[in-house]
Order: structure tokens, then sequence, then C-alpha cells
């Protein structure tokens, strides 16, 4: 929209001095830092202009369910068909997304779930021990951290959820090439030599991930072959199939194996962490010496509070989801504290959970340090009750969104990060190779992608345990 006739109950306006550009360079270098630098400019609520487009940023979790709850003003789905086009050359015209949603969440929740986890376990153990057989028990093995939790993760996600072990390899080195530019093409930043290669490798993934039921001859009953399945229900034809599977494996894989990467890495740079956590896996694996492998079904039925602290910190400090709406028609925003503001049809509005509640001092005392048992209260039971202004906050955390879009997957995530943590302290020792090596910084491209990846690795090296009770 064009920011003429200001009226005087509108957000803040900060156009940047570079005509139509604005600020689009600072908000895609780095956006946590050019969102802080604008709220301590301008408070909880402020518009600035975007490669054109205008955006209302607001930090004010107490007031996020004004636009979170509201889908007559604010529409989730052009912005998000902008993306699948520019991204995975996807369009889903006929597809509802209240129709995906259902979808998603019967093979996500329940039963299907259960199995889905199950599978997922039973894969993530084989990958492990797999990955370990042909060393020695005394062997170390050298690797980078991230690279160690993105590869077994991804192996063992794309085993449970496509079943196939024919191409697995080929499918994460394309994968991991795609997604190391994936930001920069949401952003339309890519140089020239960047475009080829990841044009190339999302054409490969597309003949990767093409179903092979016809030439195996047999029906497997896949997670895969459903969603295909519910997609020629809806109309959708074979190659936007294709590409719709490379969505999935991308919106199913490229958390966990990050995730996994930041709380091992917070674990082995705090120490008296590390401890509290494999005391609580002593605590259950204890429960059940006679199995020959960890009783990795008991975190079905057990609870685990510490690692469940350890993994909410965990994503506090390092999911960055941008969730982000267009204003469809004039709305006028009330917010919490009693304020109300204008925003005009066509301007867009962003929650940047990272900055706020997850990283703001008022909610969380001393935000920037990793404190395991943040989330716990004293009798061991998990913290839920945080405070901004003297409200109690219903959003203290926000990594997998919120509200109706919260992500579906959110519990086959948890699980498959609990169960890798979980098998890897109880088969493996693991230290760094440097015992006095920082965590390495964010790159700082990948906010509003889900969780943030590292820029560089954290050596580490590990070796089979002698026995399974060794901790």
């Amino acid at each position: 929209s064009l920011c003429t006739d200001r009226q005087k109950n509108e957000p803040p306006l900060d156009k940047g001095w570079l005509p139509w550009l604005g600020h689009a360079l600072a908000f895609s270098r780095d956006a946590a830092k050019f969102l802080a630098w604008m709220k301590n400019k301008h408070g909880d609520i402020f518009t600035v202009r975007v490669a054109g487009h205008y955006v209302t940023v607001l930090l004010d979790p107490n007031s996020f369910d004004a636009v979170l709850n509201d889908t007559v003003s604010f529409d989730l789905t052009r912005n998000r068909n902008l993306l699948l086009k520019r991204i995975f050359n996807l369009q889903l015209p006929s597809i509802t997304p209240t129709a995906e949603r259902e979808w998603m969440e019967q093979h996500f929740q329940g039963l299907h779930l259960s199995k889905l986890s199950g599978s997922m376990g039973a894969h993530l153990q084989n990958v492990l021990l797999s990955d370990q057989k042909d060393s020695s028990l005394s062997q170390w093995t050298e690797d980078g951290l991230f690279s160690l939790c993105y590869r077994l993760l991804f192996r063992a996600g794309y085993l449970t959820l496509f079943e196939r072990t024919d191409n697995v390899s080929a499918v994460y080195k394309e994968f991991r090439k795609f997604d190391s530019l994936l930001a920069k093409l949401a952003r339309c930043s890519l140089k020239r030599g960047e475009t080829k290669t990841v044009n190339s490798s999302r054409v490969r993934l597309w003949e990767l991930l093409s179903p092979n039921w016809l030439s195996r001859g047999s029906q497997s009953n896949s997670w895969q072959q459903s969603y295909c399945y519910f997609l020629q229900q809806e109309g959708v034809d074979a190659e936007m199939q294709n590409r719709a599977l490379l969505l999935q494996l991308w919106t199913t894989q490229c958390n966990a194996g990050p995730a996994a990467f930041w709380l091992l890495g917070f674990l082995l740079t705090h120490p008296e962490a590390m401890e509290a956590v494999k005391s609580e896996i002593r605590g259950l694996t204890l429960q059940d010496t006679s199995l020959q492998h960890p009783p990795i079904s008991l975190l079905e039925t057990q609870n685990t509070p510490v690692l469940d602290s350890v993994l909410s910190e965990t994503l506090r400090l390092t999911a960055a989801v941008l969730i982000s709406r267009e204003v469809v028609q004039d709305k006028l925003l009330r917010m919490a504290n009693g304020k109300e503001y204008h925003l005009r049809r066509g301007d867009r509005v962003c929650l940047f959970p990272l900055l706020s509640p997850q990283m703001d001092p008022e909610i969380h005392q001393d935000p920037q340090t990793f404190k395991y048992d943040r989330f716990l209260n004293n009798d061991m039971t998990a913290r839920d009750k945080f405070y901004k202004d003297g409200k109690r906050l219903k959003y203290h955390t926000m990594p997998w969104g919120a509200g109706r879009n919260m992500c579906v997957g959110k519990g086959f995530a948890v699980k498959a990060i609990k169960q890798f943590v979980f098998l890897l302290l109880s088969h493996l020792d693991l230290e760094m190779c440097d015992p006095e090596a920082q965590l390495p910084p964010v790159n700082p491209s990948r906010y509003g992608f889900g969780m943030l990846q590292p820029d560089g690795d954290l050596q580490v090296r590990y070796r089979l345990k002698r026995t399974q009770h060794e901790m």
C-alpha cells in the first residue's frame, strides 16, 4: 500500500533511506539484529518498508492473538503460495489449506503418530549403530556435531516417511545443497552460480523422490504413498505431486537435525546440564536392564522433565520462525495495553517470537544465557508460568508457531529429537575435540526459516560405549 495520508493512530513508520528497497538489505542480512534495533527505537509495534512492501511488526506476545485469531482481516495463504512457487516451483491451486492440514493431523497424531515414532526410533537405532559398525570399540571417530546430527536424523526420518533404502545417501547429499541456499532462494538473492546449483539440486531431488512403487511391483503403505494418494484425490497431477514431496521432505527434515545439534552442543559446553540429563537417562535405563539396547520405548511412558526442559530452552534460543500475514481489509488492531492501531489493507503483519517472547529479558531473565533448568519448577514439574507487564503469558516461547497454524508435526519432531539424544548418550561416548571450544555463532541468513543453523561446526569425537549402562 502507498503510505500517503498517514492516519494518526497508525504504528510508527520507518521507511529507511533507500527508495523502494527501504530496509530490505538489513532485514535479509540479519533479521534479529535489525528488528531488535527497530524495537529499541519504536517499541512493540512499528511499520517498516521492505522492497516495496510495508510490513508492520508486532512484538508484544500478549497482543499476538489479535492477529492469530483473526482469519477475516489477515490472510496466510497468499504469501505462503508465493514462497511455494519461488522455493519449490510448486502450485497447488486445488488444495485448500484446511484439507491439507486435516490430512496432516490425521497422520501426525494418535495411532499414526505412535506408529511413525516407533518406526523412527527403530531407524535411529539402526542408523546410529550401522554408522559405528566399522570402528572397533576403543576407536574414536571425529566429526562435526552439526554434520553428525543432521545426517543421522535425516536418514532415519527419510527411511521412516519414505520407506526407501535405495537412494537415501543421494537424497541427503542433494538436500543439504538445496537447503543451504534455500533462504537466499526465498529472498531472490542468489548469485549466478548459486542459481544453477539450487536449480539442478531441486530437479535431482524431484527425480530421486519420484515414487518407485510401480517398479517394485509391491504396494508399500508408506506415509509417502498415502500423501500421494491424498494429492491425487485432490486433483494434483504427477509432476506437482513430486514437487510437493520435496516440500514435505524439507518441512519434515529441516528442523530436527539442527535442533539436536544445538541441544547436544549446549550440553557439551555446559557440563552440569550434561550430567543432569545423563543422570535422568541412567534412571530410565536402570528400570529395565534385561534389554540388549536401551529401552527407548520408556520415553513413551516415563517423564523426562530435565530433557524436556533442556529441549524447551534449546528451542527458545534457536527457533526463529517468522509468522507472516497479509492484511486483506483495513483493521483496527487492539493491543493488550488498550492502545489501538490502524493497519492498512495490502500491508503485511509479522510476529517474530524469537525477539519476544523468547529473548525478552522481562519474560526470561538473562535471556542470552542457556539455563538447562529454566523450564523446571523446584519439584521437577514443567514450569509454564511466565509474565510480562504483570500478566501471565499464553505464549512464553513459540518454536512451533501458534494457534490454528501451529506446526502439525510438533509431536513427531519432539519425539524424534528426544529419541536421538537418548540413543546417542546411551550408546556413545561423546566429547568435544577441544574441551575449551565454544559453540559456533548462528548463520544470520536463516532467521525466519524455522531452526537456526550454525555458521561453522563444533568438532566432536565419539565411540561406542563398552557397555550400555556405562554412563
